[in-house]
């Protein structure tokens, strides 16, 4: 007879960077097994999360706000060292540390309503039942593209932030970088001086954060976000609400000129982009720093999302299904908000999880469960 395998566990953490790893930790110091009463999955190709993606010449020392994984400091990095390689080693080791036993490459394709209380989470490589999600999948993978009137009519190159390599690739060329985030910022400090000409666009004049950020700051920054996520608003980032730390770096590339911004175009040409007031900038490459979404489109069929296109939020939890945590969302969307939420959210679950029945079949957590072909699997659904 053929079987399709739900394997059933307690907990299921979607995704290994920094809020999945925190999570992760937590679940296991309460007493959760890995790869038994919870599994991690993550789809990217190595440790590291979203950093093993970061360009090259992105040094450790050139990072803004890394904070440590809970349980395990980063210590003795050489501060030269690409980023990319510093915290995606630090990864590693924190997973081996700590016997968290991620499984990757996986790619999450849907979260569903399951049978029995549980959810049903379809995977690439099979399904699993929890009776808890916690999803920390971050932006990464949901890079935001702007919309320009004659965007396919420009000649040059045009490309994300997401695929900047360095800054080789722009050598000669005219650039004009869109966005003010830390991304565009650094991107463009780094191309200016190969570059035979750069121009700075933003939406809105950058807020440059001259004093220190401390815990008072910081609260209230996070307070801002987390409103609109009690909304059911999307997300805006903690960095825009932050605004940008002035470093001797860009201090002086604003004494240069470099940080000259511009309001931003009204159109894309082919040989550059224009203003409404008849002004122009010829370029032959457009880098669109324009940040990141959240990558949450595999819960869509819970149908999570409000009016206001946001998933609203009680801490980590979302409003409309309290097995859904999610972490590194909106307001724990830093390297410290990160780790707080992911002890928020096993506390959380541990709650909702108390009194129930927590034995699955066979009496025996994680292990997997044959379901016959031909067999409902889902409501009314996948067989």
């Amino acid at each position: 007879m053929n079987y399709t395998w739900v394997r059933e566990v307690e907990v299921l953490v979607i995704g290994a960077g920094q809020a999945g790893l925190a999570a992760a930790f937590h679940l296991r110091r309460a007493g959760y097994r890995p790869d038994r009463d919870f599994v991690v999955l993550d789809h990217s190709p190595r440790p590291g999360g979203a950093w093993q993606f970061r360009w090259p010449t992105l040094t450790y020392d050139k990072v803004h706000g890394m904070h440590a994984l809970p349980g395990m400091e980063l210590t003795g990095a050489d501060p030269r060292r690409p980023s990319s390689e510093v915290i995606g080693g630090y990864f590693a080791s924190y997973e081996r540390a700590f016997g968290l036993r991620v499984h990757r490459p996986v790619s999450v394709t849907a979260v569903r309503a399951g049978v029995g209380g549980r959810l049903l989470v379809e995977t690439s490589q099979g399904d699993y039942a929890p009776r808890a999600v916690i999803n920390a999948t971050g932006t990464w993978d949901r890079p935001f593209w702007p919309r320009f009137p004659g965007q396919e009519t420009f000649r040059g190159r045009q490309l994300h932030s997401a695929q900047y390599e360095g800054p080789e690739a722009f050598r000669g060329a005219r650039v004009v970088v869109v966005g003010g985030g830390t991304s565009a910022v650094q991107q463009l400090m780094e191309i200016a001086p190969v570059a035979a000409g750069t121009t700075w666009v933003t939406r809105r004049p950058p807020v440059f954060r001259a004093g220190p950020f401390g815990e008072v700051e910081g609260r209230a920054a996070v307070a801002l976000v987390e409103e609109r996520v009690r909304q059911g608003l999307p997300p805006r980032s903690v960095v825009s609400v932050t605004g940008l730390p002035m470093t001797d770096a860009v201090r002086r590339a604003r004494e240069s000129g470099v940080l000259t911004r511009l309001p931003l175009f009204s159109r894309v040409t082919p040989t550059g982009v224009a203003w409404a007031d008849g002004r122009t900038a010829e370029a032959e490459v457009i880098l669109y720093a324009t940040g990141f979404r959240a990558a949450i489109d595999h819960l869509a069929p819970l149908r999570l999302r409000e009016p206001g296109g946001g998933i609203r939020m009680e801490g980590t939890r979302a409003v409309r299904d309290p097995r859904i945590h999610l972490v590194g969302y909106g307001p724990s969307a830093s390297t410290i908000g990160a780790n707080r939420a992911g002890r928020a959210a096993v506390r959380d679950i541990r709650e909702l999880l108390a009194g129930g029945p927590t034995a699955v079949a066979a009496g025996d957590p994680g292990r997997p469960v044959p379901v016959p072909v031909g067999a409902s699997v889902v409501p009314g659904g996948r067989a």
